[in-house]
C-alpha cells in the first residue's frame, strides 16, 4: 500500500506544477478507481478457481512497476491518470484476493475478526503513504518519493509467496465471470450496496484532504508548526484503525446492521462540519478532520466482514469482486465530485470545502437505506 496514498499526498503541488483544474486533479486519482474498477471482476472471481496467495504476488509486482512508471515518465494529466490506473490494477489484486487468502485461512467466529483487522490495516498503509512520500517529497522531490514507494510492493510479494499454498476445489463448469450467484444472494448484496456509499465517501476524503489542510494552514499557520499538511493528514488517516475495529465489535455485540446505519447516519451529519471547520482555528479544523475519519471507517470492518459472512463457500470470490465492484464505482467518483464543487465554487472559499465534503455525506446518508435486508430471490 505504500503507493497508495502519494498522489494524495503530492495533490497540492502536482496540480499546480501541471496546470491543472481540481476536478482534472480530482480525474488522476479516479483514474486508479477506474483501473481497479476494470481489473477487480477477473482478478477477485479467479480466486473461486486458484489459489489467491499467486493472484497477490503478481499485482504486488505491478503495483510497484506502477510507482516507477509514474517517478519516471508521469508529465501531466493523461500520464498521470495512466500509470495510477495500472496502480489501481495493483491494488486490484492485492485487497480482496489478499482477504480471500486470508479468509479462505480462517473460518468460524475468528473470521469476523480477522476480517476487521485486515480491512482496518488498508487505513494505516494508507495513513503511512501519505505519511512517508510527505516526507520523502520534501527531502529529495516527488519522483523520488514516488519511485521509493515500490519498494512497499515488492516487499508485499515476498511476504505474500511465503504464505504456504492452499488447494482450491473449483466448480470445472462454472463461468469465470459469473457473478450471478452474489447477486442472487440479497443479503450479501445488501451489504455491498452501503459499501458503495461508504466508499464514496472515503475515498473522496482520502483523496483531497491534504489539499484541505493545506488551504485551511495558510489561513492559520502557525499552530502547524513544522508539521505538514502530509504529516498531519497521515496522523488523521490512521485512526481509521481502531475506529473500524471496534465498530466491528460493537456490531458484534450489538448487531452488524443496526451498528452499521447509527455509524453512516452520524458520518452524515459530521460531514456537515468538517468544511465549515476551515473557519475554526487549525486546532479545531484538525479535530474535526480526525472525527470525521473516525466517523467515515468506522463501518468499514463491518461492512466487508458482512458481505463475507453472507456469501457462500463455493461464491465467495463473486461475492467480494461484487462488493468491491460496486465500492470502488462509487470511489471512482467520489473524488471527481468533490473537484468538481471547488471548481463551480472556488477553492480558496471555504464554503467550496464545505459544499465538497456535504456532497460526500450524501453516501453514508442513503446507506442506512439500502442496507436493509431484501426478500430472496427464487433461484433461475
Amino acid at each position: 500500500m505504500q503507493g497508495f496514498g502519494s498522489y494524495a499526498a503530492l495533490l497540492p503541488e502536482l496540480r499546480a506544477a501541471w496546470g491543472l483544474s481540481y476536478a482534472s486533479a480530482g480525474w488522476v486519482e479516479g483514474a486508479f478507481q477506474a483501473g481497479y474498477l476494470v481489473a477487480v471482476p477477473v482478478l477477485v472471481t479467479i480466486t473461486d478457481r486458484v489459489d489467491a496467495r499467486r493472484i497477490f504476488v503478481g499485482a504486488a509486482v505491478i503495483a510497484a512497476l506502477a510507482a516507477l512508471g509514474f517517478a519516471a515518465f508521469a508529465q501531466g494529466l493523461w500520464s498521470a491518470c495512466l500509470f495510477r490506473a495500472i496502480a489501481g490494477v495493483g491494488l486490484a489484486g492485492t485487497f480482496m484476493p489478499g482477504l480471500r487468502l486470508l479468509s479462505d485461512r480462517i473460518e468460524g467466529p475468528r473470521q469476523s475478526r480477522a476480517v476487521a483487522f485486515y480491512t482496518a490495516s488498508f487505513s494505516v498503509g494508507a495513513s503511512v503513504s501519505v505519511l512517508v512520500t510527505g516526507i520523502l517529497a520534501t527531502c529529495y522531490g516527488w519522483r523520488p518519493a514516488f519511485a521509493l514507494s515500490a519498494c512497499g510492493g515488492i516487499v508485499a510479494a515476498a511476504i505474500a509467496a511465503s504464505v504456504p499454498p492452499r488447494a482450491i476445489a473449483a466448480k470445472r463448469h462454472a463461468m469465470l465471470l459469473d457473478l450471478r450467484p452474489a447477486l442472487r444472494n440479497p443479503d450479501a448484496l445488501s451489504y455491498n450496496l452501503a459499501y458503495a456509499c461508504h466508499m464514496w465517501e472515503l475515498y473522496g476524503f482520502r483523496a483531497w484532504l491534504v489539499a484541505f489542510l493545506t488551504f485551511c494552514a495558510a489561513r492559520d499557520p502557525a499552530p502547524a508548526g513544522s508539521l505538514t499538511p502530509a504529516s498531519l493528514s497521515a496522523a488523521i488517516l490512521v485512526l481509521g484503525l481502531p475506529a473500524s475495529v471496534l465498530g466491528n465489535e460493537l456490531a458484534l455485540r450489538l448487531g452488524r446492521r443496526r451498528v452499521i446505519a447509527a455509524i453512516m447516519l452520524l458520518s452524515a451529519l459530521t460531514s456537515l462540519f468538517v468544511g465549515a471547520s476551515a473557519l475554526l482555528p487549525l486546532i479545531g479544523t484538525l479535530l474535526a478532520c480526525a472525527l470525521y475519519s473516525m466517523t467515515i471507517t468506522g463501518e468499514s470492518a463491518s461492512l466487508t466482514a458482512g458481505a463475507v459472512a453472507a456469501a457462500t463457500a463455493d461464491a465467495r470470490g463473486a461475492t467480494m469482486a461484487v462488493h468491491t465492484m460496486l465500492g470502488f464505482a462509487a470511489a471512482t467518483v467520489g473524488p471527481l465530485a468533490f473537484g468538481m464543487a471547488l471548481d463551480l465554487v472556488g477553492a480558496d472559499r471555504w464554503l467550496g470545502w464545505a459544499i465538497g465534503f456535504a456532497m460526500l455525506g450524501a453516501g453514508p446518508a442513503l446507506g442506512p437505506l439500502l442496507l436493509k435486508p431484501r426478500a430472496r430471490a427464487t433461484a433461475a
